[in-house]
């Protein structure tokens, strides 16, 4: 029996387009190695880098027969696309009409949304205050002279001239509940959410040095304790951003003016460096640049002036320093973070080389122990944005009149249908239905910045078992945006 085994395998013809392989637990293509090898049939796509790029409105992909020495059960087959995230639509801007200044953003769950930025707008003076109903709030509200707007109690209290705080249930109502910050720290940057505690970071003086103010009551008009300065910031810069792992680390990438004369582009460095801290207040450890577009340094050190540094008490210049770089080089900045299934993101201001037309650009990352990559741009003007997921999808605010709506980096539309082929001949037997299918997002229960991926999977388990397995992919991209369904990977996992 043994030599009979041995002669069989030794002997076993196959068909052209399969593969005969040992029994793994899953069969993956991913490089660019694999595509090649796996593909059968294929139109309308090009393979490059290890993705399957649509070169048309529609493409199609025929896999090989992966074959096995012995019949196996099928679990379920997941695709992967690519995480460069462009699948951005505008809209006009979310958030109250009299939202002023740089928006910052915080989901803390399903309905419970918070913009901040500063108050702006008075009341006509025959404008009468009436009492107001709003689903989903059971606290006293009074109407404003505000389309979709209302003032909880903490909203009719002095304002501060700092930052001020609005909530939403469902991104279109809004309801203020008054100064989460004072005038003099009117530089809000970004925030985070721990353990019923909101963590409101600004710059004082501007463009320095990230202070915090922990609010343990976001509905009382009033700011919570305000900490002073947490990171002395080693560049002139800031504009920072804060981000939890899901450790509970807090890592904060923020501008580094040094390689730039900032002053000349938007205030924004092609440097954004990186730090990290247990609670954000002590010890923080630097890290390697989170980005990193220096060009060649020169060696010639210059100066540029600051317009608010001297409001600070402790500072007596407001001039900074930095080495003269060439070529010109890409700025970036005023940075905002957010990460879905462990891959990060990084939006922030972008003013290119050459001609200075702002806008809002981005790039990613799978670890924080690595460097952002770029990923792309949209939109016109300088934005200052902040990012977050609310009703399903991602909101992407900027101070300008564009704001923009994302359903995720995934991109419709990706249908599928897997073979099997039961009678060990080389040929497909049966056919699953084709199905669509898509990744969907979650929130994580104790993250604001934190977005559960659930993946793009089939489950197959209803397919019979066989010796050999293939699929097939149709491709549609019926997006209005630059965005294309390019995937990345796909995996079949099998019973053991």
């Amino acid at each position: 029996m043994k030599c009979k085994i041995i002669k069989f395998v030794c002997c076993l013809v196959v068909p052209v387009g399969c593969s005969v392989t040992a029994d793994p637990s899953t069969w993956v293509i991913d490089t660019a190695e694999q595509w090649q090898s796996a593909t059968a049939e294929s139109e309308g796509l090009n393979f490059d880098k290890g993705f399957a790029t649509p070169e048309e409105e529609q493409a199609s992909f025929k896999s090989t027969l992966q074959r096995f020495s012995k019949k196996r059960s099928v679990k379920n087959i997941s695709l992967t696309q690519s995480p460069v995230w462009e699948n951005w639509n505008k809209v006009d801007n979310i958030g109250p009409k009299n939202l002023n200044d740089a928006p910052v953003l915080l989901s803390l769950g399903p309905d419970n949304y918070w913009i901040f930025g500063r108050y702006a707008g008075r009341a006509p003076k025959d404008f009468v205050r009436e009492d107001a109903a709003l689903e989903g709030f059971d606290i006293p509200l009074k109407t404003t002279p505000f389309p979709n707007q209302f003032d909880a109690p903490g909203g009719l209290q002095a304002r501060l001239n700092g930052y001020n705080a609005w909530q939403s249930k469902d991104m279109v109502n809004w309801v203020h509940h008054g100064a989460i910050t004072e005038k003099f720290s009117c530089w809000v940057t970004t925030a985070e959410y721990v353990d019923g505690k909101a963590y409101f970071y600004y710059d004082y003086p501007n463009d320095q040095d990230p202070h915090l103010y922990i609010d343990d009551n976001l509905f009382d008009g009033k700011p919570g304790e305000n900490k002073g300065m947490v990171f002395k910031d080693p560049s002139h810069g800031s504009d920072c951003t804060f981000i939890r792992d899901l450790e509970g680390n807090f890592h904060v990438i923020y501008e580094d003016w040094s390689p730039i004369n900032a002053s000349k582009r938007s205030w924004d460095s092609p440097l954004a460096g990186h730090a990290v801290s247990k609670d954000s207040i002590h010890d923080f450890k630097i890290l390697a640049p989170a980005v990193d577009n220096r060009t060649k340094p020169t060696g010639v050190m210059k100066e540029y002036k600051h317009p608010h540094w001297l409001q600070h008490p402790d500072w007596d210049t407001n001039m900074g320093k930095y080495e003269v770089h060439e070529p010109e080089q890409e700025a970036y900045g005023d940075w905002a973070s957010i990460s879905i299934g462990g891959q990060y993101y990084l939006f922030g201001d972008f003013d290119p080389a050459g001609g200075h037309q702002m806008s809002v650009g981005w790039f990613t990352t799978d670890s924080l122990d690595k460097p952002f990559t770029w990923c792309g741009h949209i939109g016109k003007g300088h934005p200052d944005p902040d990012v977050m997921f609310a009703e399903g999808q991602f909101y992407l605010a900027t101070q300008q009149k564009t704001d923009f709506v994302s359903p995720g980096p995934w991109v419709e539309k990706v249908e599928i249908r897997v073979g099997v082929d039961t009678s060990n001949d080389g040929e497909i037997d049966q056919w699953s239905d084709w199905q669509e299918v898509k990744e969907s997002y979650d929130y994580i229960e104790g993250f604001s910045k934190q977005v559960k991926r659930i993946p793009a999977a089939l489950d197959l388990s209803s397919l019979p078992e066989g010796f050999g397995f293939a699929f097939e992919l149709r491709l549609e991209d019926g997006t209005e945006n630059k965005s294309k369904p390019i995937i990345d990977a796909v995996s079949l996992s099998f019973h053991e």
